[in-house]
């Protein structure tokens, strides 16, 4: 059976918002060095729209993967990365670029790494800001769209790696 697929979002809306938090975050940064981290997989696709809107001459671009270590059922309770950045933040302003902020946790672990490697400021970027699970008390500095609950897939949020290249956001229903 194929799974059915919710349109939430669709692409003509999503790729405005984007635009919108570009300007927000180069109206924000104007005139500071700034590192845009991408949290792989799933913010791949908004990363690559949303560095095009920002507009800030010191602007540097990495990346970071990190898996999650447990029973393999549940979320794990060992963080690590599977690739680390590449850019020294000592000093430096950091935008960390997530797909969706659920529980928080990775994003949570993210924040203490960066605030040990000496970042100036850190501050989180997400085209999902997701309350429905959240378990970590924290803040979506620049939130796409707040959603309340759902399994969301497309533009770059996948399920079981199916649905990633979707140009817009869906609720996957099941059947």
């Amino acid at each position: 059976m194929a799974d059915i697929l919710k349109t939430v979002i669709d692409s003509e809306t999503l790729h405005a918002r984007v635009a919108e938090l570009g300007a927000e975050i180069t109206k924000r940064y104007e005139g500071k060095p700034l590192v845009v981290v991408c949290v792989l997989k799933g913010a791949f696709l908004f990363f690559a729209d949303l560095v095009r809107h920002i507009k800030n001459e010191g602007l540097e671009l990495d990346f970071v993967r990190m898996a999650s270590y447990g029973n393999g059922t549940a979320r794990g309770r060992q963080t690590i990365f599977n690739k680390d950045m590449e850019v020294d933040v000592t000093g430096k302003h950091v935008l960390l670029v997530e797909d969706i902020v659920d529980t928080g946790h990775s994003v949570e672990f993210l924040l203490e790494v960066l605030e040990k490697r000496g970042a100036e400021s850190i501050r989180i970027c997400a085209v999902i800001d997701k309350h429905e699970r959240r378990e970590v008390a924290l803040t979506v500095d620049f939130a796409g769209f707040p959603i309340q609950k759902g399994f969301i897939v497309g533009y770059g949020m996948d399920y079981a790696e199916k649905y990633r290249e979707l140009d817009a956001v869906y609720e996957l229903v099941p059947e």
